[in-house]
């Protein structure tokens, strides 16, 4: 596949920096099939645990309406629609992605603009953050999150030559992450907004931007999301609940579900009560079969159950950033940007969900990967992992001598 000279020299400066090497490719036909089910095990794992944590709902007055199986219904369906979805994706060369990506961008913009808009947006728990297609409903921000990413890879291999230049290759990117930042704190989405952040951050630090500036650049969003929570009592609040959850004020307020999650998570010890047998999910434990899924596994399959989580998203972080460091010494230097950007937003948003439920961070509204509840984020986390199984597919076609 040709290359120009200056995505030669900087897929080289690459391959030094992140220690990749082509000698680190051994196998060279079809492509990652131990990501793939990795993929398929969180997801069907995933399943189970939805409707575990989801069987009680209906007899909150709340959701009387719906069948004990509504929720695992609809997430079968989900996970149907994304196999569909992905299977497609993984049909798309790499270098339409790398065409499509400034449209998919303004695209992402558009939709966060419309879900704005009372007659279109649609709002629960006084956050609008969906647009409803009938019967189904997509979030903006995880295809933005898709969009930035995308973005951000084909911006810094555009921006290949003045990298070292903070106006001409920094602020741009800075000024876009800015504009989705403030469209996603409007609905709000603040703990979207925090993975879109670190997502362009890592791509440019992984493209070439010079330390000083990346620090410089972690530093001002480090203020930023201070001044966010200082600014907002009921952020603030959350921060308080995290470090004092059981006290008298927290308890039955905003660290409510902190609380119950730590319950749950102690209440599974080291084997867990059994599948099923969770007592928390019996409405206490707020967002079970959402954002706090992984203490119902923990409460269930015990400390065993979540070390075994932590160990299949690790796996699959360090696998998808291998992939992009295969790319990277291909001289595919976009497409290693991208598979490296889905491992840190799997990575990160996995690591920032299992933080809260283990009570290691504050409170914040960020699903397990691949695995809470939620269309729109499983749909677009197999499409990114599809992409990186694509990715890795035309790693494995060029070493053997084929075209991309």
């Amino acid at each position: 596949m040709p290359v120009n000279a200056s995505t030669a020299s900087f897929g080289g400066w690459l391959r030094r920096r992140t220690g990749a090497g082509p000698g680190q490719v051994t196998r060279v036909h079809g492509f990652d099939q131990a990501l793939m089910w990795v993929m398929v095990g969180l997801l069907a794992w995933g399943l189970v645990m939805v409707y575990s944590a989801s069987i009680a709902l209906p007899d909150n007055p709340k959701f009387a309406r719906y069948a004990h199986t509504f929720f695992l219904q609809r997430h079968a369906m989900f996970l149907v629609l994304a196999f569909v979805v992905g299977l497609l994706t993984f049909q798309v060369p790499v270098a339409a992605w790398e065409r499509w990506a400034p449209w998919l961008f303004v695209l992402a913009l558009l939709l966060l603009v419309v879900v704005l808009i009372p007659q279109i947006g649609k709002g629960v728990n006084g956050a609008r953050r969906w647009i409803v297609f009938g019967p189904l409903s997509f979030q903006p921000s995880e295809l933005a999150k898709f969009a930035v990413l995308l973005y951000a890879a084909d911006y810094m291999v555009r921006k290949m030559e003045v990298k070292e230049k903070f106006f001409r290759a920094v602020l741009p990117m800075a000024v876009a992450v800015a504009v989705v930042g403030l469209l996603l704190l409007a609905e709000p989405d603040m703990g979207a907004f925090l993975v879109i952040a670190v997502i362009a951050m890592g791509i440019l630090f992984l493209g070439g931007v010079n330390a000083r500036m990346f620090f410089l650049i972690a530093a001002v969003m480090t203020v930023a999301f201070v001044l966010m929570i200082a600014l907002s009592e009921w952020r603030r609040e959350r921060i308080f609940a995290y470090l004092d959850p059981w006290s008298e004020k927290h308890a039955l307020g905003k660290g409510y579900q902190l609380s119950h999650s730590l319950i749950a998570i102690g209440r599974g010890e080291i084997f867990g009560v059994g599948l099923g047998g969770s007592v928390e999910k019996l409405h206490w434990l707020p967002e079970a079969h959402t954002d706090f899924l992984l203490a119902v596994i923990g409460e269930e399959f015990g400390l065993v159950g979540v070390i075994t989580v932590i160990a299949l998203f690790l796996w699959m972080t360090r696998r998808i950033m291998h992939i992009g460091r295969q790319a990277i010494a291909l001289d595919r230097v976009f497409a290693g940007l991208v598979a490296q950007g889905v491992g840190i937003w799997i990575g990160f948003q996995a690591f920032i969900n299992m933080g809260v439920n283990l009570g290691a961070l504050p409170t914040k509204g960020l699903t397990l990967p691949l695995m809470s509840y939620g269309g729109s984020a499983v749909l677009m986390n197999v499409v990114a992992i599809a992409v990186v199984l694509r990715i890795d597919h035309e790693n494995r076609t060029l070493m053997k001598g084929g075209r991309a």
